[in-house]
């Protein structure tokens, strides 16, 4: 797998511009107007931000910034999307609205979930035969505590539009229309699973994010099914999935495909539209639909094709991804279907090696220009209106930067990878962005208060510090008898009889807590002085690379 760069808490950028406002002493005028429209840009570092203005290629947020204010903020502890944004969300830190990581584990199985939002399943079953019915229970619980701060706009009788933030899935139940973001799941119920259908699959099929269907092409036609979600209407929870038939030229470098009644033409190196996908789970009575898109990557001399992941449909969302619940639907009946997933730019099949650098750079650029044009429809609806509340969010900035520094770091350990390609992309990204900040500036005028934000920076990243391996070498994290270190996987292999400490998640570090954890050894007395040594230990660790 290809190390990427993840995202550090160098800062947080706040830009504000209203009629007046001119820092320091244009605030007040500020706070007097009656709209308000705040733009996240997740991972826009300020220093990136710097350098392009320097340059000259962002107009827009140049002249946005010298009528109002710049300042860089601290961030949060820990530096990660979903931390952050729920402070902004609630005004509390991670002890008050409980999202630490991006996964938790449950300490009574250790299994890992996703940190933000919980599945349950129904509390028991009507049984007929092979076929079960929910007697009631079960749904999808927003895991985030506190209370969010357009809940107390809406009560107020503002109009509120809450898009995409993250860590709002599913969306809290109040009066503003919401769309829910990262941490919304797609059809299988997590954070995106995409499939690779190939006549010609690598020796390792077993891939993150991703999975590898493997099809015989017999006379310039094969068949092969798409994954749905499992059908708990069925004794066993059986998966559920779609078949999809092609035909590929014998002659031209295309594919005709059929999807259910649907049918489409895909030349090599194109992408579908969206695609509804309906999976049968009572015959007559019940059936999920799903969308997704394909992209048709290689016809000959191999058969190679990448399917997104099934996204929430949302025009009959299976999951509840809006307030009020037919919000989804309104958009995507006003400008199309969309990605719901919550994180759609697809990072793992790059990662895989599914993606080559082109076709990540066409993927996302697809998510961009999805969110631009819905930017342009909200940008509308409040430009009409005599005043309230709209918070938009564009990932792009994160996304790109997660996957394309390497692209123009040549410091990079990876920077060889790259082949010389889309070393400017990251600039290009931000270029795109101060366009959109221009069209907010041309459609509202100066009848409305801008705050352009930030949830942290970005840095490069080169290599990493395992913390169970440190766990492991300093005997605080034990592995069953003859059980491979490298085969440890979601703390599979972990021997709870005498592990005090392990960690799980991009940083979290827990204690084996007796009484808490389903094995846990350590005492409540003895809790503080293992915190503290593993402090003053891990505190003293030295980088081999550069000696601090």
């Amino acid at each position: 797998m290809r190390p990427r760069p993840l995202c550090l808490g160098l800062a947080v950028l706040l830009a504000v511009c209203a009629p007046g406002v001119h820092h320091p002493d244009g605030i007040a005028r500020a706070a007097e107007q009656t709209k308000v429209l705040v733009i996240g840009f997740d991972g826009m570092d300020p220093r990136l931000l710097r350098q392009y203005r320097d340059e000259g290629a962002l107009p827009n947020l140049d002249r946005f910034i010298s009528r109002g204010d710049f300042r860089e903020l601290g961030t949060s502890i820990p530096p990660q999307s979903p931390v952050a944004w729920s402070n902004f969300i609630t005004g509390q830190n991670p002890g008050g609205h409980g999202i630490f990581d991006f996964i938790h584990r449950r300490p009574d199985t250790m299994v890992p979930y996703l940190s933000t939002s919980d599945a349950q399943p129904p509390s028991d079953y009507w049984r007929i035969g092979k076929w079960k019915f929910p007697k009631g229970g079960g749904g999808v619980e927003l895991l985030r505590r506190g209370t969010a701060f357009w809940e107390l706009l809406a009560a107020a009788g503002l109009d509120v539009t809450i898009f995409k933030i993250p860590a709002n899935f599913p969306p809290v139940e109040c009066e503003a229309r919401c769309l829910a973001g990262m941490g919304t799941p797609d059809i299988l119920g997590t954070y995106g699973i995409f499939s690779y259908i190939t006549d010609h699959p690598p020796a390792d099929t077993d891939i993150g994010g991703g999975r590898i269907i493997t099809v015989d092409v017999t006379e310039n036609r094969t068949t092969f099914t798409l994954p749905g979600p499992m059908n708990t209407y069925r004794e066993g929870d059986p998966e559920s999935s779609v078949e999809v038939q092609v035909t590929i030229d014998p002659v031209h470098p295309a594919a005709t495909f059929r999807v259910g009644d649907d049918s489409f033409l895909l030349q090599e190196g194109e992408w579908s539209d969206w695609t509804t996908v309906s999976y049968q789970m009572i015959p007559i009575f019940k059936t999920t639909t799903g969308i997704c898109r394909f992209y048709l990557m290689e016809v000959r001399p191999h058969f190679r094709l990448y399917v997104t992941p099934v996204q929430i449909d949302p025009l009959n969302p299976e999951m509840p991804i809006s307030t009020p619940g037919d919000y989804a639907a309104e958009l995507a009946e006003a400008i199309g279907l969309y990605y719901t997933q919550g994180l759609p730019d697809d990072t793992k099949a790059l990662d895989e090696g599914v993606f080559g650098d082109d076709d990540y750079v066409a993927q996302s650029d697809l998510v961009l220009q999805e969110r631009l044009t819905q930017f342009g429809y909200e940008l509308n609806r409040f430009r009409d209106l005599d005043g309230g509340f709209l918070f938009f969010y564009f990932n792009s900035p994160d996304q790109c930067c997660h996957m394309c520094w390497r692209n123009m770091d040549p410091d990079h350990p990876n920077h060889a990878s790259a082949e010389g390609k889309h070393g400017e992309r990251i600039r290009e990204v931000y270029q795109v962005l101060d366009q959109a900040v221009g069209r907010a500036l041309q459609e509202l005028g100066d009848d409305c208060l801008i705050i352009i934000m930030s949830d942290h920076g970005f840095a490069p990243y080169y290599r990493s510090f395992h913390l169970n391996s440190w766990l492991l070498e300093n005997g605080y994290l034990h592995l069953r008898p003859r059980f491979p270190q490298e085969d440890v996987e979601f703390l599979i292999g972990v021997d709870w009889s005498r592990t005090r400490a392990y960690n799980i998640g991009i940083n979290a570090l827990y204690l084996n807590l007796r009484g808490r954890e389903g094995n846990g050894i350590v005492a409540a007395a003895e809790r503080e002085a293992i915190l503290q040594e593993l402090v003053t230990k891990l505190e003293a660790v030295i980088d081999p690379e550069n000696g601090h």
